[in-house]
């Protein structure tokens, strides 16, 4: 497994952007598909985006769509989430994730065999 640790959470005001980074552990980083999910106070956690081994595809969550952009840098091990035009609604822990699976599945969060320990965003209105 790699270990993932995120970091680039904060407070924000809605309409502004923030960055978030996912460095991880090893060799094989490049290995994994790698995606964002959220938690929010008392919800479930849900699927944000995800991309592919080689940064070449993506897939978004139709709430973020427009409004946030995953890359990755395969010779830094590190994903990147520019997250811009924020809103409230988006206040949550940033839970980046690793899996060796790409297809119609990434969405799952249980697809997924490495987590980071979260990061806070917190947006106001």
């Amino acid at each position: 497994q790699v270990q993932l640790v995120e970091s680039g959470g904060g407070l924000v005001q809605a309409g502004g952007s923030l960055r978030l980074s996912c460095a991880g552990s090893g060799r094989t980083f490049s290995r994994y598909a790698m995606g964002w999910f959220r938690q929010a106070p008392g919800k479930e956690r849900e699927f944000v985006v995800a991309i592919d081994w080689y940064g070449v595809s993506t897939y978004y969550a139709d709430s973020v769509k427009g409004r946030f952009t995953i890359s990755r840098d395969n010779a830094k091990n590190t994903v990147f989430l520019q997250m811009n035009d924020l809103k409230p609604e988006d206040t949550a822990v940033y839970y980046c994730a690793a899996s060796h699976s790409w297809d119609s599945g990434t969405y799952n969060g249980n697809r997924y065999d490495s987590w980071g320990q979260g990061t806070q965003i917190t947006v106001t209105s």
